[in-house]
């Protein structure tokens, strides 16, 4: 029972702002456009009568989302669009706010009901329905906005915390003398670049850039490392890691990457310009 009315507190408190809202706008509304003969009234009394139209609609809303959404919903935690459906809020509120305008204009104004008050009634008690409803669009969007925030932030985490510990790896590099082979971290290699019967291996050995030279073909070195997604051909003559690409850069024959941290360029060919750029 207690938390219930816990709940029943907090929504009143959640649904308070909004409904004053409305209802000021109702009263505002019907204050300078006056839809409803008042010639009656003096000035002070109409005051008190126009905001009686405010109450009603305060009244309205307050009973159909707070107290009669509560009652509906029991224990039930399930969410609220399956417990109580918006458009049948929505609904409820109409016909509560019209049914009670109408009283209150036959009754307390002495108004006559007509086909022509009728539809004044019902386009007035339409507007907050309608707003309420698009509100509650708005803050659904906004609170899945908000989650998928929430989503793609552990995303990236998981996806920071994936490669580093991926380029935390050793590849070993093959040579043809096999008492050459040279171990490194996936991290610290920069470029690969074919040199004759050999493969030269640019490295960053704190914040210097070392090489290496190995025997071997660069076909066999690129087959060899083709596991890991941050190499990629960029020339026939050069393998690049992407984490060292600065910028991507065109002179006046041909396109170039700049390594980062050195300064270097590397060739890049028509045929690998497009994955090259696609992965950039």
């Amino acid at each position: 029972m207690n938390k219930r009315i816990e709940n029943l507190i907090q929504r009143l408190k959640h649904e308070s702002g909004l409904s004053l809202a409305l209802s000021l706008g109702v009263f505002l509304f019907i204050l300078f456009f006056q839809p409803f003969p008042m010639e009656s009234l003096d000035l002070e009394n109409s005051l008190v009568y126009l905001a009686g139209f405010g109450g009603i609609v305060f009244i309205s809303i307050i009973s159909v989302r707070t107290f009669l959404h509560e009652f509906m919903r029991g224990n039930d935690d399930r969410s609220d669009s399956i417990v109580f459906p918006s458009y049948l809020k929505g609904f409820l509120i109409l016909l509560i706010s019209t049914v009670a305008f109408e009283f209150y204009l036959r009754y307390v104004g002495s108004v006559r009901i007509n086909f022509n008050i009728s539809a004044k009634v019902f386009l007035i008690c339409l507007a907050p329905p309608v707003i309420i409803s698009i509100y509650d669009r708005m803050r659904e969007l906004s609170q899945h906005n908000d989650a998928l925030i929430v989503e793609k932030k552990l995303v990236q985490k998981q996806v920071q915390k994936y490669e580093e510990d991926y380029l935390n790896k050793s590849v070993e590099f093959i040579s043809e003398n096999l008492n050459e082979n040279f171990s490194i971290l996936i991290a610290e290699v920069a470029f690969i670049k074919s040199a004759d019967n050999y493969v030269e291996i640019v490295y960053k050995d704190g914040d210097t850039f070392r090489r290496k030279l190995l025997r071997n073909t660069l076909k066999n070195i690129e087959q060899h490392i083709k596991q890991y997604s941050n190499f990629i051909r960029c020339h026939r003559i050069c393998i690049v890691n992407l984490h060292f690409i600065e910028k991507l850069e065109k002179n006046s024959e041909n396109h170039l990457v700049v390594i980062k941290g050195s300064g270097e360029t590397l060739p890049v060919s028509r045929q690998y310009l497009l994955k090259l750029k696609e992965t950039l």
